[in-house]
């Protein structure tokens, strides 16, 4: 019995072999473990493929998203040419993620892999949902395009098979697989710089009242840049008025008048809203657009001088006390500078309140006034020859003389583009550009907004830039050419100004 007891004692104080024991006990949770591992990598690579298919399908498309006409057939374009993305780990295994265009007339549509929303805003917090009710564009892409700001992807959820025994657990096969998903949202956001703290109604707001003629048709088409536009600044919010956006300097008369007159201002703007400021302040008005003439420029200096061309019809000049006064000839043979359209010379415009005109200024007038020289009339350059729809623009003409060098050709009057009173034009930009946030009014008020205050964040249909034809004689009256306008409509003129940027928001 000795014996035995001793021997039972030695076998339960022996502890060779242990090791063994707990191996084979903790076996089965070590590669429990090392399958959940695996599978967790497997399920994270599947979704950062997806999200990143989500992102990339969400990014393309929101390049396109400019406010314009055609900007959902665009952007679903981007969708189905410009991304090809792949994904791993799913139950198909290697998958091309893609998908196909689908015309642009819905707000909300999926093709191939994912589906896609178009967005006129974002809840106020990422952790509420985006809903049909408050979110989505309207389903009329006539109205939806020019209010979608931002795209909703969703890529479809993929199924994910794991290796881990679930269904060994729970009895339920259907615990093995699961669906992963991936959802991105981004935007366009476009902003200006160095802009004058000015917003135009939008001329072309109504089409009913322009001939049928587009903002955009308006900006490509030489013809209709040739219209000449009577702006004024009257308290009324038409289309053609203008009045004033937040500045960076303030809004006071002094600050307004500078920003006018400066040759870069200090001002960025973006596309998304702007800041209305009320007020109707003509002296700076006049006084600062006019300092591009160089009419009362030396208030303002060497940085704020005159363009290189200010020829504007003068019949006489004289400089005195660091002023310039001015006679305005009135017989068109002599020279009235860069004339009118002939309905508004008349008093007979139709389109646009009366206030726009044809196109239809007498170019061969012009010329013959302005240019020439020792009885000889200087022979039309090429470049901006041509009659009816092919009649160049008063800006091209202005242009053209800078080219040419014959600004300083005189008229009957002696005349010329030469800054009087000596002053030093400016030649870095060209300081008879009129630049502003065209902004449709008519939208805006009958949305129930009104301008009789201040308004925050306002939408822009597109910045742009205006000739002004001749200085402000009127108080508050500016006639201009337009130029060019940003965005799909426009012909890339104003591309420096341009901020432009596609970004994720969720």
């Amino acid at each position: 019995m000795r014996v035995i007891s001793e021997k039972f004692r030695q076998f339960r104080s022996d502890e060779r072999g242990i090791a063994l024991i707990l191996v084979s006990i903790m076996l089965p949770v070590i590669i429990g473990f090392s399958l959940l591992v695996i599978d967790w990598s497997r399920a994270g690579n599947l979704h950062n493929d997806l999200q990143k298919a989500a992102d990339s399908f969400a990014l393309a498309a929101a390049a396109e998203l400019d406010r314009s006409a055609g900007s959902w057939a665009r952007a679903e374009h981007a969708l189905a040419t410009l991304v090809e993305n792949t994904s791993r780990f799913s139950e198909a295994g290697f998958t091309t993620l893609t998908t196909v265009e689908q015309g642009g007339t819905k707000n909300c549509n999926s093709a191939g892999s994912i589906s896609w929303c178009f967005l006129k805003s974002l809840p106020a917090e990422d952790r509420l949902p985006i809903t049909s009710a408050n979110n989505y564009a309207d389903p009329d892409p006539a109205k939806g395009e020019r209010e979608t700001r931002f795209i909703q992807v969703k890529v479809n959820p993929a199924g994910f098979a794991a290796i881990f025994p679930a269904s060994f657990l729970t009895g339920d096969s259907a615990s093995n697989s699961m669906n992963i998903g991936a959802e991105a949202v981004a935007g366009f956001t476009s902003g200006v710089c160095d802009y004058t703290p000015v917003f135009i109604c939008n001329p072309y707001e109504t089409p009913a009242t322009t001939g049928g003629i587009t903002l955009e048709e308006a900006a490509t088409t030489r013809k209709y840049r040739r219209r000449q536009i009577l702006m004024r600044m009257n308290g009324s919010y038409m289309p053609g008025n203008f009045a004033f956006l937040e500045s960076p300097d303030g809004n006071g008369a002094q600050e307004l008048e500078r920003m006018l007159a400066s040759t870069k201002p200090r001002a960025c703007y973006s596309q998304e809203g702007v800041n209305t400021e009320p007020g109707q302040m003509a002296g700076p008005v006049e006084n600062g657009l006019n300092a591009r003439f160089g009419i009362n420029a030396s208030y303002f200096g060497t940085p704020h001088g005159p363009a290189e061309n200010v020829r504007m019809g003068a019949k006489s000049v004289q400089c005195k006390n660091n002023k310039v006064d001015i006679t305005w000839e009135t017989d068109p043979a002599r020279g009235v500078g860069l004339e009118r359209d002939s309905c508004q010379i008349a008093g007979t415009c139709t389109m646009m309140d009366k206030r726009m005109g044809e196109g239809d200024w007498n170019f061969t007038r012009y010329w013959q006034a302005n240019h020439t020289v020792d009885g000889v009339t200087r022979p039309v350059p090429a470049e901006i020859s041509g009659t009816g729809d092919d009649l160049p623009t008063r800006y091209e003409v202005y242009r053209q003389e800078i080219k040419d060098k014959i600004v300083g050709d005189p008229t009957l009057n002696s005349e010329t583009g030469v800054p009087a009173c000596s002053q030093q034009p400016v030649t870095s930009v060209d300081r008879r550009i009129l630049y502003g946030a065209i902004i449709d009014c008519a939208a805006i008020e009958a949305s129930g907004q009104k301008f009789s205050g201040r308004l925050n964040d306002i939408p822009v249909r597109a910045f742009g830039s205006f000739f002004i034809t001749e200085p402000i004689k009127i108080d508050k009256d500016i006639y201009v050419e337009l130029v060019d306008i940003t965005g799909r409509g426009g012909r890339g003129t104003l591309d420096n100004f341009l901020r432009d940027e596609a970004q994720l928001y969720r």
